[in-house]
């Protein structure tokens, strides 16, 4: 496939942008120490920075991946930000979703090509993007957001980096559990202070089979999510984990963990939609000692107390 003319049209929302850098364009320069500024190509224009200037002329028509020598004498290596770079340093209204979550809902939720999505709590947009590229053009992903101000600023940072509208996702201001109108969902994506409110609207929306996967921060949130998903008996044993992670230096024999990680950012649950008029087996696994005390039992005594 021939290369496309750096004059000619811009790919379409939601397709991979690639050949040489085009006017409107976002750049990430990075210097010799790794430090990146973000910049859009507009022709005419100058990136300037305390070590110098570099046209952004020079950079318009330039296949990534080229070095560009300021008037300072500083080079900085250019390319185009990868989804992951973009929605750590868009602007936010609400906290975004870490890329290390965003890879586990996609995978660990099965969005797919064509899929079906709701998205419950667009914050800043972070999520969205994952979910829209994952989900193709032909796909659909409706988010629900109750905050006015973050719709907005969701709205701006979706269409920033696809550079447009994208065709595949709805935006909707309201809460999910009063405005969701979808039916034959497949996946249904809960980045919300509350997600066990909505699960009754969830499970009319989702496919039997369809899957719901909700994000959240905290141990208590984490257990009332599962306990709910237990009882409303429209769906399968839910499944709790978190993901973290870390870098290591690599420079020689000098082989070692960064002493800095990504650590815990939140907690994924994940259930499938059961078919109706199904009751869930029981479960078989033995609980912890005291996970499930009975009525009128009485508390174990402190830790070291005498008998």
């Amino acid at each position: 496939m021939s290369e496309p003319r750096p004059d000619g049209p811009a790919p379409s929302p939601g397709r991979i942008p690639h050949g040489p850098f085009r006017p409107g364009d976002q750049v990430q320069l990075t210097d010799p120490k790794g430090r990146i500024n973000t910049i859009t190509l507009q022709p005419g224009k100058v990136y300037h920075s305390h070590k110098g200037s570099v046209p952004h002329d020079e950079m318009i028509g330039s296949p990534e991946g080229s070095v560009f020598r300021s008037s300072g004498g500083t080079e900085y290596l250019a390319f185009r930000p990868l989804l992951a770079d973009f929605t750590l340093r868009m602007p936010r209204g609400a906290a975004v979703v870490y890329p290390k979550d965003a890879a586990q809902i996609i995978a660990m939720a099965d969005i797919f090509p064509g899929a079906r999505v709701v998205e419950a709590g667009a914050g800043s947009g972070a999520l969205s993007c994952f979910l829209l590229r994952a989900v193709g053009e032909h796909g659909l992903v409706s988010s629900y957001e109750r905050r006015p101000d973050f719709a907005d600023i969701a709205r701006a940072n979706v269409e920033k980096f696809f550079g447009g509208p994208h065709p595949a996702w709805r935006l909707t201001v309201g809460s999910l559990e009063d405005a969701l109108a979808e039916t034959d969902v497949d996946r249904v994506v809960l980045d919300m202070l509350a997600p066990w409110e909505t699960l009754d609207a969830v499970a009319k929306a989702l496919v039997p089979g369809g899957m719901v996967c909700a994000y959240i921060a905290t141990t208590t949130q984490m257990s009332r999510v599962v306990e709910d998903l237990r009882s409303h008996g429209r769906f399968a044993e839910p499944y709790a984990f978190e993901t973290m992670l870390r870098s290591w230096h690599v420079d020689g024999l000098a082989v070692r963990p960064d002493h800095r990680m990504v650590g815990h950012t939140g907690f994924l649950v994940t259930a499938r939609r059961l078919a109706d008029g199904v009751t869930p087996p029981a479960r078989r696994r033995r609980p912890a000692k005291g996970a499930h005390p009975a009525p009128g039992d009485a508390a174990p005594p402190p830790s070291g107390a005498e008998s």
